[in-house]
């Protein structure tokens, strides 16, 4: 079984687009978004939802009032300044430190495990996908992204598949780092500009560093081809393949708002022809073998928008 993640420096590269143009492509896959902190995947596959749980991670501290003499210890201990004046405790403002917990003298503060999050097992029209969705301003992403591959990976051996697709979050954060270790490549999503060159040196760093198989493809290639060229130099002169060149093309931005992907709306293009390619790039590295026209069927019988 392989699993290819694919990452970007920064949001807003496209590649939740291409996991999803990729979705088309793969035969026998599982889909995993692994973007917990912006997860958008489902947007595109308009997943059936089978499985619901509760993601706990982290604690907060309550204040039980029958217990509370109103000693103040609390609120002078707590740098957060989470604790109010009539002692309750600000659930946003705690960080979950537990000095609280352990200096109170009455034992008066809980200190109960966090629901911070869901994850979910769903169908899809292209297969089975995990996702999942953290709470607005709560922590341990990496651990909810550690999470969502461990049930991926359980859920492709159940169904015998050969290729988990996993949309990764931005960035080089603890997220990261969560989704690429362990995987069997990596593309990187980039775009050609100043920051999107830094941003492509920084994420091969990160994936040579856990020792993960790195490829790169650019996104919007054609806005600033002198860039695009010298981010492709870069890349082959760290001996690292480029699997392609996708132009700007507002297609990508048209099929997500009908909730399609690429292949499944509009007519032939350059566009789709630049991620067949691409796919069938990152297939060969994979070791997988590429089969003219099967690939697009689950999308091609599809309704399609004119």
């Amino acid at each position: 079984m392989k699993e290819l993640i694919i990452i970007s420096g920064k949001g807003g590269t496209g590649k939740t687009s291409l996991t999803a143009a990729f979705a088309s492509l793969a035969q026998n896959k599982v889909l995993c978004d692994a973007d917990v902190d912006a997860a958008d995947l489902h947007l595109i596959m308009n997943p059936d939802i089978r499985e619901r749980h509760d993601f706990r991670s982290g604690h907060r501290a309550v204040i039980v009032k029958d217990k509370c003499t109103k000693c103040g210890l609390c609120s002078e201990l707590c740098r957060w300044e989470a604790v109010s004046e009539d002692f309750e405790i600000d659930q946003i403002a705690c960080e979950g430190c537990g000095v609280c917990v352990y200096f109170c003298p009455e034992k008066a503060i809980e200190f109960p495990e966090n629901t911070c999050g869901e994850w979910f097992i769903s169908d899809t029209r292209f297969g089975p996908m995990v996702h999942a969705r953290l709470g607005a301003g709560e922590e341990n992403s990496g651990k909810l992204v550690t999470l969502v591959r461990q049930e991926a990976r359980k859920t492709a051996e159940k169904k015998g598949s050969d290729l988990i697709l996993t949309d990764g979050p931005p960035g080089l954060g603890c997220p990261v780092i969560a989704a690429v270790g362990g995987a069997s490549a990596v593309l990187i999503v980039t775009e050609p500009t100043v920051s999107g060159r830094h941003d492509v040196e920084r994420v091969i760093q990160l994936a040579a560093h856990f020792r993960v198989p790195a490829l790169v493809c650019i996104n919007k290639s054609d806005i600033n081809t002198e860039m695009t060229q010298e981010i492709e130099s870069y890349v082959r002169e760290k001996n690292l393949t480029v699997c392609g060149r996708i132009p700007f093309d507002p297609v990508f931005t048209q099929s997500m708002v009908q909730a399609q992907t690429v292949f499944e709306y509009g007519s032939d293009s350059k566009t789709r022809t630049a991620v067949r390619d691409i796919w069938k790039n990152v297939s060969e590295k994979l070791g997988f073998p590429v089969i003219p026209g099967a690939a697009e069927n689950p999308g091609d019988s599809l309704p399609r928008s004119e």
